[in-house]
């Protein structure tokens, strides 16, 4: 069996599990040496999402090797004018063709990091005429070499005028997306980000993740948007998450009401630095709706949704223990996983502990930051007895605790955590309590 995995007899089974890697770089680095037939496996996965924030930019001259001979002529007479002569080798792969994942700002970012490298300049700007013809040629590339993408970002900016009209005449470069990011974080472009999403509405139905980011401050003119993203939420037939990053905006003129479109397929929603709005009520008839994260957002909006829901997740710089004693009460046996994150010490964590031991018994995954080791709380951990997954985060009002006491309680929590992984956990636990 093993033989045969190594000369690639068994390709589809050695792709199924390379895929798995595709967040190892260095495994997939260290795969791709192992033979040739392991070599084309791993390439296309690691160039799937080069752009990535954590990847190092040296990879950006590959992409400049596989450009046309018109196209390298332009881009060394673009690089001269940084002082940057360089020469092209052959590449190996057509690693343009296996992208599936970009986010346009991220392409500036890398291809800017290089340009610093290369000068040894770090105040390098993003955004002017001499790198701006850069970002464009590379663009262009995955276009034409026929990159098929799974996932993209968009902001509007006034560097990506051109890269949207390309966008919009290359339908098979989006036409399988699944993953959807749109970040308004200017007044510049609003119109073509408009067009680009009434053409998305046609050709592209099956987003199953849709990400809408706005910045705070923005000025009437975003408002003519407003009208394109609703339509584009009405026009997919398998949305299953939505990410609201609102930034404090306090009107979204009814794109969160579009979700009723949603109501069968919606599955997961993540809300934050979300401000109350009537709107978010359309949520409550979501039938299938089993994941909500809430990330400081307005307390009130906590109040209006009717939880039937399975994953949990608050996170505030400081709780309110009243209003989530309330939640958790609605959602009762349903919860599964809860996750509560704060800033500051939990105040009022008598009353929580009581509400998760009275009103969820089913839970399988804890998570819980700065919380006291109280006997209240090993009284709870006793009778989770579906847990499997426990965390629990420093509490800074913990070593007030005589030793002793702290010792004896400790004691008492490792003898009622039963499974291997909790067992794991505890060790860090002790490491903090100790």
């Amino acid at each position: 069996m093993t033989s045969k995995m190594l000369i690639g007899d068994m390709p589809e089974l050695m792709e199924k599990i390379l895929k798995h890697l595709n967040n190892e770089i260095y495994s997939l680095y260290s795969c791709a040496l192992v033979n040739r037939h392991w070599c084309k496996m791993s390439i296309p996965i690691l160039w799937q999402d080069p752009f990535s924030i954590k990847r190092s930019s040296l990879f950006i001259p590959i992409y400049f090797s596989s450009l046309g001979e018109d196209e390298k002529l332009v881009l060394k007479e673009r690089l001269k004018e940084f002082g940057i002569n360089i020469e092209f080798s052959k590449p190996l792969f057509d690693y343009a063709r296996f992208l599936k994942v970009h986010h346009i700002y991220q392409l500036v970012i890398k291809v800017c990091e290089w340009l610093r490298l290369k000068l040894n300049n770090p105040k390098l700007l993003y955004n002017n005429s001499k790198t701006n013809p850069l970002f464009t040629l590379i663009f262009k590339l995955f276009l034409e070499i026929g990159a098929i993408l799974h996932e993209l970002g968009l902001y509007n900016s006034k560097c990506f005028k051109f890269e949207l009209e390309l966008l919009e005449q290359n339908v098979q470069f989006y036409s399988r997306l699944q993953h959807l990011t749109l970040a308004i974080i200017s007044n510049f472009g609003i119109e073509n980000i408009a067009k680009l999403l009434r053409v998305l509405a046609k050709n592209t139905t099956k987003i199953s993740a849709l990400r809408l980011f706005f910045c705070k401050n923005y000025s009437k003119l975003i408002h003519n948007l407003f009208s394109a993203i609703i339509h584009f939420i009405k026009s997919q037939e398998q949305l299953r998450k939505l990410i609201l990053d609102a930034n404090g905006c306090t009107e979204f003129y009814g794109i969160i009401s579009a979700l009723e479109y949603q109501k069968n397929t919606l599955q997961e929603v993540i809300l934050d630095g979300c401000v109350f709005s009537a709107e978010f009520e359309v949520l409550n008839n979501c039938k299938n709706l089993d994941t909500l994260r809430i990330l400081d957002c307005d307390t009130e909006l906590l109040k209006i949704l009717d939880y039937k829901i399975s994953t949990l997740e608050i996170s505030y710089s400081q709780i309110d223990v009243p209003i989530i004693v309330q939640i958790l009460e609605k959602i009762g046996i349903l919860l599964q996983r809860l996750k509560v994150e704060t800033r500051t010490v939990i105040r009022e964590e008598s009353l929580l502990l009581e509400a998760l031991k009275s009103f969820c018994p089913n839970i399988i995954f804890l998570y819980i930051i700065d919380i006291g080791l109280s006997t209240q709380l090993i009284e709870l951990i006793g009778n989770l007895r579906k847990l499997q997954f426990l965390s629990l985060g420093y509490a800074y009002h913990i070593p007030n605790i005589p030793k002793e006491e702290r010792e004896i309680r400790i004691m008492q929590f490792a003898k009622i955590l039963p499974s291997t992984s909790l067992q794991c956990i505890f060790k860090k636990i002790v490491n903090q309590w100790c």
